[in-house]
């Protein structure tokens, strides 16, 4: 969980630098940090370490099915960020500063669920 969490933090230090203007950086980057906010919601609830989802569009059925009825809103933010990633930076449609800022709304459900599960151990979380 701790090396998730240091990771999803240095990856959203650098979102900070990006603006939405930047958007397949950020939507890039919101799918890389929000996929570590989401494993730590995963393995807090049980999973294993050493089955780390990559992407929500692969979760096993009943994984889903546990997700989406545990933590609606955080399957939705990640599967959110998977659409703009899959539209605007494979993608080339229009509207890229848009899903930039959506991204950032998803990754912040993300974050938020994760923060208000961690344990306290004297460390801040980074903002963003």
């Amino acid at each position: 969980i701790e090396e998730h969490q240091a990771k999803a933090e240095s990856i959203e230090r650098s979102l900070s630098r990006c603006t939405v203007e930047d958007y397949e950086s950020v939507i890039e980057g919101c799918m890389l940090a929000g996929t570590h906010r989401f494993n730590i919601l995963l393995h807090q609830g049980g999973s294993p370490p050493e089955q780390d989802v990559m992407h929500a569009e692969f979760l096993s059925v009943a994984v889903r099915r546990k997700t989406r009825v545990t933590m609606p809103s955080v399957l939705e933010a990640l599967d959110d960020i998977e659409r703009a990633r899959t539209l605007h930076v494979r993608g080339d449609l229009p509207g890229g500063p848009q899903a930039a800022r959506r991204a950032l709304e998803c990754l912040d459900i993300l974050r938020s669920a994760a923060c208000q599960r961690l344990p306290v151990t004297g460390k801040t979380m980074a903002a963003v």
